[in-house]
């Protein structure tokens, strides 16, 4: 029996872009397409089957342990960056700035899409849902580089609005205009979730 289901919910794939160096800077560089192995996108400094554990992960793991790489991608919606731009009081929140990976419109309230989804190409490319993308202060200082009094907000309005991390399950390509159709876990949601979240550290 199938695990996971198709929805008809889809997703244009607007933007594409990638993390080259880390000089200091989360900053992307606009594509047009995207080429993904195993490991994610080819050039992107975030590829890599493996990675250094960060804080995300320090209830589970010291900070630089080896771990399996699932942040391989930083996936964001149109919809939610316009809600951001408004209330950090900008026309638009480039994607430079947060350094994604790709930007999809047509699924609403997009951060919060289930864990192990995905995200599939008519061509098969398939992304995993690893989790939600907390926001943090990186994309912050972009702003504040390029729109001075505004990278301040950034955090608040981005809460619950990141997107999320990814990984690649099926290589392929990326481009943008691309249709991506989502397929969630045939799940319930566990009922203890919300005593659990009020457990430990």
């Amino acid at each position: 029996m199938p695990a996971l289901k198709p929805t008809d919910f889809k997703a244009e794939i607007v933007w594409l872009g990638r993390v080259e160096n880390n000089e200091g800077s989360i900053r992307s560089v606009p594509l047009n397409e995207m080429q993904l192995s195993l490991a994610g996108a080819d050039g992107e400094l975030h590829s890599g089957e493996t990675r250094p554990s960060c804080v995300r992960v320090r209830s589970q793991h010291p900070e630089g342990t080896i771990i399996r790489n699932t942040r391989q991608l930083s996936v964001v919606s149109e919809e939610e960056l316009g809600i951001i731009a408004e209330e950090v009081g900008l026309d638009e929140i480039h994607p430079e700035w947060l350094g994604a990976s790709v930007v999809v419109r047509g699924i609403p309230d997009f951060t919060y899409v289930p864990p192990s989804s995905r995200l599939q190409t008519e061509e098969g490319t398939t992304l995993v849902v690893d989790m939600e993308n907390r926001p943090c202060n990186f994309p912050a200082r972009e702003i504040e580089k390029d729109r001075p009094g505004h990278g301040k907000k950034f955090k608040k309005a981005a809460t619950g609005r990141r997107g999320v991390t990814m990984w690649v399950e099926r290589e392929g390509k990326l481009s943008v205009g691309d249709t991506l159709t989502l397929h969630i876990p045939d799940q319930p949601m566990w009922s203890h979730i919300d005593s659990a979240r009020q457990t430990g550290n």
